[in-house]
């Protein structure tokens, strides 16, 4: 059967955080350089609620529960510029896809087709991110740093299900503004911990991404660290209501020049 989970974001917790952050630390200039940083690691949803078109015609169904909640490879990638000693940009190519199939216990309308109970269907689901992040170093210390900025977000989602001879899609893409908020914190010799939050509420949906890692520094500009990220969002509008929440594990190599 079906259900509806209650919705989750960490969206005010992240926020909190960040400020506190910010509160502590003391300005300072940062070095200019490069930094790239390739991440890999599963990924599991906890949500994803999908009704389209949402203007009663179609059905609202859960799509983890059709094709299970995971977990899926997923890995993205930043390339980082920083410049003048308190400002940089960063570029992030984030793809996730998911496939799977179940067998729906009622009929299902999606994006003008119909999709019979009790017979398999499959499904596939992308969303891929492309951002582009301006970071002000707002202040640093001897042991913490704080960034702040704006993300200018394109997204690239997906939804199509089959069965049998009958095929649906709906293909989105749009830009999405959004807030960026960072810290890092040193807290022994070669090792630092970092939260890092793009995240906007407001209107007819939201978007939050934030994660939490623990880095070690190897050397020679190298970093290898692990940590914990949460992507929850969706929007609620005439040709749309979608909501999705995703949780990661992640491992990632940085290197800067």
């Amino acid at each position: 059967m079906f259900t509806t989970p209650q919705p989750h974001s960490l969206l005010g917790t992240a926020l909190v955080g960040a400020t506190l952050l910010l509160a502590s630390v003391k300005a300072e200039a940062q070095e200019p350089g490069v930094t790239l940083e390739i991440e890999a690691g599963p990924a599991w949803q906890s949500r994803n609620s999908v009704e389209i078109p949402n203007d009663g015609t179609a059905t609202r169904f859960e799509l983890d529960a059709l094709i299970g909640g995971g977990a899926v490879p997923v890995g993205r990638v930043y390339l980082g510029w920083s410049w003048r000693e308190r400002h940089g940009v960063r570029l992030l190519v984030a793809p996730l896809t998911l496939r799977g199939s179940g067998v729906p216990d009622r009929e299902i309308h999606f994006a003008g087709a119909s999709f019979q109970e009790e017979t398999t269907l499959s499904a596939r689901y992308t969303f891929n991110s492309y951002r582009l992040s301006y970071r002000w170093l707002a202040r640093k210390g001897e042991g913490t740093s704080v960034w702040l900025g704006t993300t200018a977000k394109v997204r690239h989602a997906v939804v199509a299900l089959e069965q049998g001879g009958v095929t649906a899609r709906d293909d989105d893409l749009g830009f999405v503004p959004l807030l960026h908020l960072a810290g890092e914190w040193r807290f022994a010799p070669g090792w630092w911990g970092s939260v890092d939050v793009d995240a906007l509420a407001g209107g007819p949906g939201r978007a939050l991404d934030a994660t939490i890692r623990v880095g070690r520094a190897m050397g020679d500009g190298w970093h290898l660290s692990a940590g914990y990220r949460t992507v929850e969002g969706g929007a609620d509008v005439d040709d749309v209501y979608a909501f999705a929440w995703f949780n990661f594990l992640t491992l990632a190599v940085t290197k800067e020049w």
